[in-house]
């Protein structure tokens, strides 16, 4: 925090937009303690990290949309690059939002990259990145306050030992919210 000072309030853009710009950076542990010393601004803070992540990602989206295929098949599996090419094809804007709510270690970067790759709309991107991200860090602001800044650490710790089981638990709610979405469409057409 005492390098952040001199930026004030937007010491928590600046970590966002270098951690989706460069290299990982503790964006999840800035946002706490920033909410935490000053819970009454709160909102300003999520809205001033999930702009800077959105923006951060902009120069990793030239570089996809220039050239990323190779750079992107390099990094991952050819049955992975399908599987992520699928998901972009049936819902882009879920196939990036959804892995920008999580934190790390979700490989968020990939998706990005694979936005570009398979040319994504930039509105559609840059929106999908601000809304995955906003709900991020409004959740992580949430439990900030009722448990304090120490939650992030224990939730990290967490995310990390049990990646799978915590992303099949977002992905059940995601399904049972569109199957229950779906019935009440139905419902309403019927009716």
């Amino acid at each position: 925090m005492h390098l952040l000072g001199p930026l004030g309030v937007w010491g928590v853009f600046a970590v966002a937009f270098a951690d989706s710009a460069l290299l990982g950076m503790p964006v999840d542990a800035v946002v706490a303690l920033y909410v935490y010393r000053d819970h009454r601004h709160l909102l300003f803070y999520v809205l001033l990290a999930s702009l800077g992540s959105t923006l951060g990602s902009i120069p990793l989206y030239l570089v996809g949309y220039e050239g990323g295929e190779i750079v992107l098949r390099k990094r991952i599996s050819e049955e992975r690059f399908l599987r992520i090419h699928r998901s972009f094809e049936r819902h882009e804007f879920w196939a990036l939002m959804f892995p920008g709510m999580l934190p790390p270690p979700m490989p968020f970067k990939i998706f990005v990259l694979a936005a570009a790759v398979f040319e994504m709309q930039f509105r559609d991107f840059l929106a999908a990145i601000f809304a995955g991200r906003f709900v991020r860090f409004l959740v992580e602001g949430f439990l900030t306050l009722y448990f304090g800044p120490q939650i992030m650490d224990l939730a990290g710790r967490v995310f990390r030992r049990h990646f799978y089981w915590v992303l099949g638990t977002v992905v059940l709610g995601v399904v049972v919210w569109l199957v229950l979405r779906s019935r009440r469409k139905q419902s309403a057409l019927n009716g």
